[in-house]
């Protein structure tokens, strides 16, 4: 456990001086394997393959995209000594998370929105999120940014973490692989309706214990005992009417922490869709943005501390 909790600090280190690797992300790579992949199982175009079966492809390819990569990992660990094990986990994890980039990201929006240079804005904003951006204004950027602060967090921190210190390298690099493949495979379109069912199933099962973590944690870390009680409440009243049961109880329980209200709705396709409230309070700014980051940034210190004296107490 002391040496798993070595490689984590390691990871965070990693990550904090280079961020995600610009070039040869293995990700980049196993990307184009899924793509493969999904040509070769993926039916919906043939009206004579059932939902069923499309589903049962999509299973297998789920199978297939992340099995082999988790058995090599294990065979090369078992074929190693211990203290090498410790650099080789550090790096894995430093490749599964994604905090240093996310945080640029938002702080490139930040910095646009400052000098109101909203189409700038706009389209860095398109970089970290799957909704339109052309038509949204300065506050709706503001509001965007936040959301994809806190729920991301969740899924390219938090539940690294938590996946490493439960399950080993292992669980940390199967919650990446299969949270890419709900991100290429998750939507509800005649393509993935069937196919994508079983990734973005498995997606959901793996990160519901760390978002709510992730959630009591933003809770703890608020700026006061009654904005603590706030992003309790907001995640108690308000999650269940989110679309995403993971990502419901980060971004209200976030949203309450800072004592804003999030995007009341969103474009996509062309249309705007509202959304159910998020959060209380003043609508976010472009200045939430950078209290977002501190909210993070203290919960993961929190983390850190409690990760820490668990592995000690242990």
């Amino acid at each position: 456990m002391i040496l798993s909790f070595f490689s984590l600090l390691l990871a965070l280190a990693l990550d904090y001086r280079f961020a995600e690797p610009k070039k040869y992300h293995p990700l980049v790579g196993f990307g184009r394997y899924v793509d493969f992949l999904q040509q070769k199982l993926n039916r919906s175009d043939d009206l004579k393959v059932s939902s069923q079966t499309q589903f049962i492809n999509g299973a297998l390819a789920c199978l297939l995209a992340t099995v082999p990569i988790i058995g090599a990992i294990i065979i090369v660990q078992y074929s190693l000594p211990s203290i090498i094990n410790v650099f080789i986990d550090a790096g894995l994890l430093y490749l599964c998370i994604g905090w240093s980039s996310l945080q640029q990201h938002a702080r490139a929006i930040f910095d646009e929105l400052n000098i109101n240079q909203l189409d700038l804005a706009r389209t860095k904003l398109g970089w970290i999120v799957s909704r339109e951006t052309q038509e949204l204004d300065s506050t709706q950027i503001a509001q965007a940014s936040v959301e994809s602060v806190l729920e991301n967090s969740s899924d390219a921190l938090f539940a690294s973490l938590f996946w490493f210190m439960v399950a080993g390298v292992e669980g940390a690099v199967l919650h990446r692989l299969v949270n890419t493949l709900d991100a290429m495979w998750g939507y509800k379109t005649n393509q993935y309706l069937f196919f994508g069912r079983f990734s973005a199933y498995f997606d959901d099962v793996l990160n519901y214990l760390p978002a709510r973590l992730t959630a009591y944690g933003f809770a703890f870390c608020a700026a006061s005992v009654e904005q603590g009680k706030k992003a309790l409440m907001c995640w108690r009243t308000q999650a269940t009417n989110c679309s995403s049961p993971n990502g419901g109880p980060v971004m209200t329980a976030g949203a309450g922490a800072l004592n804003v209200r999030l995007s009341e709705g969103a474009f996509y396709h062309g249309k705007w869709e509202v959304k159910p409230a998020m959060g209380c309070g003043e609508v976010a700014q472009a200045h939430t943005i950078i209290d977002s980051l501190e909210l993070v940034q203290k919960t993961l210190l929190f983390w850190l501390f409690s990760i820490g004296g668990l592995v000690f107490v242990l």
